[in-house]
């Protein structure tokens, strides 16, 4: 089975409606941009990160059109993990792709939340912007960057109550 028959089956097996269609690979956005259909969809970008200690790791999903500042990230995770009192991430990195493989099965160009499916042991935590809270579609690569799943905000929280890992909308710009 195809990573993308596996996100499909999934979520057909969780009733979660979306729309899938293909098209030329497109690893980067900047490639992938030719070839998404103008859905009214937020596109987004997946960044897989760790800490400093390759402990923990985090799949930061964020508007398409947005950049990431890490070390932005990594100060606002510090200032609301010692509010809560828990332990900083310190700094972090980009994982490598043996990294990415291990916890989300995926290669580089293929990252999307739908990755966590293959968590089984739900290590990752994911890190949504709040855009994103607000889009009433979004779409993600179903695991593989020749096609694009365009699912709804409802759906797509849906999938991330039947994958169970641990996730939060942030603040990322």
């Amino acid at each position: 089975m195809t990573r993308e028959e596996t996100v499909l089956d999934f979520l057909r097996a969780h009733d979660i409606d979306f729309e899938c269609y293909h098209h030329p690979e497109g690893k980067s956005i900047e490639e992938a941009k030719r070839w998404w259909r103008d859905d009214g969809s937020v596109h987004c970008k997946n960044i897989f990160l760790r800490n400093h200690k390759g402990d923990r790791h985090y799949l930061v999903c964020l508007h398409c059109d947005r950049v990431l500042d890490i070390h932005d990230l990594e100060q606002r995770l510090k200032a609301r993990l010692a509010t809560a009192g828990l332990p900083s991430p310190g700094k972090l990195s980009f994982a490598s792709p043996q990294r990415m493989m291990r916890w989300l099965g995926l290669e580089p160009g293929s990252v999307s939340p739908f990755g966590l499916i293959n968590d089984t042991d739900c290590h990752v935590h994911l890190f949504l912007d709040k855009v994103i809270e607000t889009a009433p579609t979004l779409s993600f690569h179903p695991n593989d960057c020749r096609g694009t799943v365009v699912i709804s905000h409802d759906n797509f929280m849906k999938y991330l109550k039947a994958v169970g890992n641990t996730y939060e909308f942030l603040n990322l710009y």
